[in-house]
């Protein structure tokens, strides 16, 4: 692999953790027991507001400093992919001029999609490979 498409794929992951940590604090920060109603109201269990805030928290963290990417990338996916069906989906790609669109929740399902699949190695898996004395396909 490039060095260019190594910093490529450091830039994509450590942006993906930001976003992901961002709306994942957000969400403990604004009470995600007013979340869980929301998840409620779309026909979700109100439990799964704490799980996807958990995962956007933890994942974030973990995509920043490099630690199981392939997996959060995963993670990610299914919680953009449910994003997009459950609450954005009617309103359409770009919104439908009261409610936003999808267009963000695909940008970041793409991204996500491509570390599951690329065989992207964060700094901690490369790490942890190196010490076990093989490549890391965490």
């Amino acid at each position: 692999m490039s060095n260019r498409q190594q910093v490529a794929n450091l830039l994509i992951q450590v942006i993906l953790g930001i976003i992901f940590l961002a709306h994942g604090m957000m969400k403990f920060q604004s009470g995600l027991d007013g979340i869980a109603q929301w998840f409620a109201s779309i026909g979700l269990p109100g439990m799964l507001a704490y799980i996807v805030a958990f995962i956007e928290v933890i994942g974030g963290i973990f995509l920043i400093i490099g630690l199981g990417v392939p997996y959060i990338g995963m993670l990610f996916t299914i919680v953009m992919a449910g994003a997009i069906i459950k609450a954005k989906l009617p309103f359409g790609l770009l919104g439908d001029g009261t409610n936003s669109g999808y267009e963000f929740e695909l940008a970041l399902l793409a991204m996500s999609l491509y570390l599951a699949v690329a065989n992207v190695k964060g700094f901690v898996d490369q790490r942890i490979g190196k010490k076990r004395g093989h490549s890391a396909n965490l």
